[in-house]
């Protein structure tokens, strides 16, 4: 399928190798840690040729059996405090949904799923917290209604675009780079 290792890659041929790797970790034949490291060298691959040692002791995965979660997900909190931090695989779209609670994502050492994805914020009496990586260019696109709405930005030109939509109705959403802004636990 691959015919010249030279080519630059596309972003279609990025998420097929993500799709064998999310394929193998569904079914038991890679580890969620070797699968984080996999997708991580997948999504910075330049080349095709780069892309071929990662799925080579893989079998291939059909288009129809390309797991959704890759494309979006949803958290969401009702009177609740959900925290998600530490490696996991987020989406190119996650809608971030919180009422009445308290949601706090960490994007810091999450394998994103290409050079852009988009976090869409929805919040009502809640506080919505995202961390992202360090150098990420930020750009935010949200609305807040009787509340307060800080987006850092940043226009860091080697990391990934991660872009802010939705809004909120008397609640906090925060999206920042350090640690000392706010408490994971």
């Amino acid at each position: 399928m691959i015919h010249d290792p030279d080519q630059r890659a596309s972003d279609a041929d990025r998420d097929r190798v993500a799709a064998v790797l999310s394929e193998a970790l569904a079914t038991g034949r890679l580890t969620s840690v070797e699968h984080a490291d996999r997708l991580d060298v997948a999504y910075a691959a330049k080349t095709v040729g780069e892309l071929v040692p990662l799925t080579r002791d893989l079998p291939e995965v059909s288009a129809s059996n390309v797991p959704a979660a890759i494309e979006q997900q949803v958290i969401d909190s009702k009177f609740s405090k959900i925290v998600r931090k530490g490696r996991w695989v987020a989406s190119r779209n996650t809608r971030l949904s919180a009422r009445f609670g308290a949601l706090i994502i960490d994007l810091s050492e999450a394998v994103l799923p290409g050079r852009e994805i988009t976090i869409e914020t929805n919040a009502w009496f809640s506080k919505l917290i995202v961390r992202v990586p360090d150098n990420a260019h930020v750009i935010d696109e949200g609305a807040s209604i009787f509340g307060k709405r800080n987006v850092t930005g940043g226009s860091q030109a080697d990391g990934p675009l991660i872009r802010v939509t939705g809004s909120s109705k008397f609640s906090k959403v925060i999206v920042s780079r350090g640690k000392d802004d706010w408490n994971l636990h």
